[in-house]
C-alpha cells in the first residue's frame, strides 16, 4: 500500500472515531438537566426578532406556532424589507390574527451588505424588551422553548443562548439532505466543540442575547458587513465582554420541506467559503475529516485492493449509521430508511462543497457577487472593503394591524 494510500485510510479512520465521541456528547447532551440557579423562575420579557425574506416552507404554520408559545410576556417582530416581497402579505395576516403578540416591521435603509442584519437593525430599535431572540423564519421550537432560554439568562455571567438544529417536514430529497446535515454535522459540530473543546459555535437560527450585551459590542451595525454574525457575534460574546455562550439542550427544528438537491449543493458552497474564513485553513482542515467517506475513497482508489475497498464500505457504512443516529436524536418525527442511503449523497456533495471552499473567496449570494474577507466580513467583488459607516438614528416603521 503507498504511502498516500495509507495516509488517506488512516485519516478517514481518525475522523470515523471522532464522529463516535460526537454522538455520544450529543446524547449526552439532550438528557443533561441543567443545576438550578438562585435567580431561576425570573421571566423577563423577550422580544422575538424575525426576519422575513420570500416564503418559506411552511411559512404560515411556522409564525403561528410563535403566536402561542405559553410564556407570559413576549412579542414576536416579523421584519420585511419592502411589501413587493412575497413574506409581506403573510406576516401582514399574521399580524391581523395575533395583534396581542405579533408586528410588523418595515426595513428602514440598508446600511449593509448582510441583508439579514439589515433587518435586525430596524427590528433591534422596534423592540419590547431588553432580551432578544432571533429567530429564522424556517424553524419551530419545542414546548418550554422561551422558558429555557430563560433559564439560561437567570445566570448574569451568560451572554448568549443558542441553540443546536434538528430537521423535520422533508418531502423531497434535497430536504432530506438539508435536514441531514444540519442535525449531523451543524448540530452535532455545536454541541460537540462546546462540551469537548469549550468553543463556542452560535447559529443564527435561534440565538438569544441581552439588549445591553449586544450595545456594548456596538449593536447589529457592528456585523452589518459580515456573513457570519451569528458566529462572530459569539466569539466577541466571550472575548471582548468575557460573557459565557450557552448551548440550550432542546433543539429547535428546521423546517425543509420541498428543496432541490441543487438548492443544498450551493447553499453549502457558499457556507464552505464561510466556514473556512471564520475558522481559518488549520482548523477548515482538521474538520474535513469529518466527512471520512470520501477520504477513504480516494485512499482506495490510489492503491485498488479488496482490504482497501472493504475499509472503505466499512467506513462509509459507519459513518451513514452515525448520522442517522444522531438526525433521530435531534428531531421529533420518525426518520425513514431513505435517510441511509442519501447519507452518501449528502457526503459526496458537501466533500465537493468543502474542497471549492479550500480555495475559493466569492460567493452568490441573493443575487450579489461577494467577497468573503477574513472574519467573514463582505465587500463587493467589484469595489475595495466597504469603510465603516456612522450608525443612522432613523427609527422603524411600524405597521401595527388589528390593534
Amino acid at each position: 500500500m503507498s504511502v498516500a494510500s495509507f495516509a488517506l485510510l488512516a485519516a478517514a479512520c481518525v475522523g470515523l472515531v471522532a464522529l463516535a465521541v460526537q454522538l455520544v456528547q450529543v446524547l449526552r447532551h439532550r438528557r443533561e438537566q441543567p443545576l438550578p440557579h438562585p435567580a431561576m423562575g425570573v421571566r423577563p420579557g423577550i422580544s422575538i426578532l424575525k426576519p422575513l425574506c420570500g416564503v418559506d416552507d411552511d411559512l404560515e404554520a411556522n409564525l403561528e406556532q410563535f403566536a402561542s408559545l405559553g410564556y407570559p410576556n413576549y412579542e414576536v417582530l416579523l421584519g420585511v424589507k419592502e411589501m413587493t416581497d412575497p413574506a409581506y402579505a403573510v406576516a401582514r395576516a399574521a399580524v391581523t390574527r395575533w395583534p396581542q403578540v405579533m408586528r410588523l416591521v418595515l426595513q428602514e435603509g440598508e446600511p449593509g451588505l448582510n441583508p439579514k442584519v439589515n433587518q435586525l437593525i430596524t427590528l433591534a430599535d422596534a423592540a419590547r424588551h431588553d432580551v432578544w431572540v432571533i429567530s429564522d423564519s424556517n424553524v419551530r421550537v419545542a414546548p418550554g422553548y422561551l422558558d429555557e432560554i430563560a433559564e439560561g439568562f437567570a445566570d448574569p455571567t451568560v451572554g448568549c443562548v443558542t441553540h443546536p438544529i434538528g430537521g423535520i417536514g422533508e418531502r423531497t430529497l434535497g430536504s432530506l439532505l438539508d435536514n441531514l446535515h444540519l442535525a449531523s454535522s451543524a448540530a452535532a459540530g455545536v454541541i460537540a466543540a462546546k462540551r469537548l473543546a469549550g468553543q463556542d459555535i452560535v447559529v443564527g437560527k435561534s440565538m438569544a442575547l441581552r439588549r445591553e450585551d449586544v450595545e456594548a459590542l456596538g449593536g447589529f451595525f457592528s456585523v452589518k458587513d459580515v456573513l457570519a454574525e451569528d458566529f462572530v457575534i459569539g466569539q466577541w460574546m466571550t472575548r471582548k465582554l468575557g460573557k459565557r455562550v450557552v448551548v440550550a439542550r432542546t433543539p429547535v427544528f428546521n423546517v425543509s420541506l420541498r428543496k432541490r438537491v441543487g438548492d443544498f449543493f450551493k447553499r453549502y458552497v457558499r457556507w464552505g467559503v464561510i466556514h473556512h474564513t471564520s475558522v481559518g485553513t488549520p482548523t477548515y482542515l482538521a474538520q474535513g475529516l469529518l466527512n471520512p467517506a470520501p477520504l477513504a475513497l480516494l485512499g482506495a482508489l490510489l492503491d485498488p485492493t479488496a482490504p482497501a475497498f472493504a475499509a472503505v464500505a466499512g467506513v462509509t457504512a459507519a459513518k451513514a449509521l452515525m448520522d442517522v443516529a444522531v438526525f433521530r436524536v435531534l428531531r421529533l418525527e420518525p426518520v425513514s430508511w431513505q435517510a441511509v442511503p442519501a447519507v452518501l449523497l449528502k457526503d459526496a456533495l458537501l466533500f465537493a462543497a468543502w474542497c471549492n471552499g479550500l480555495f475559493s473567496r466569492t460567493v452568490d449570494w441573493r443575487g450579489n457577487r461577494l467577497k468573503v474577507l477574513p472574519g467573514t466580513r463582505l465587500a463587493p467583488v467589484e469595489t475595495p472593503a466597504p469603510a465603516e459607516l456612522t450608525p443612522s438614528k432613523t427609527g422603524p416603521r411600524e405597521e401595527l394591524l388589528a390593534g
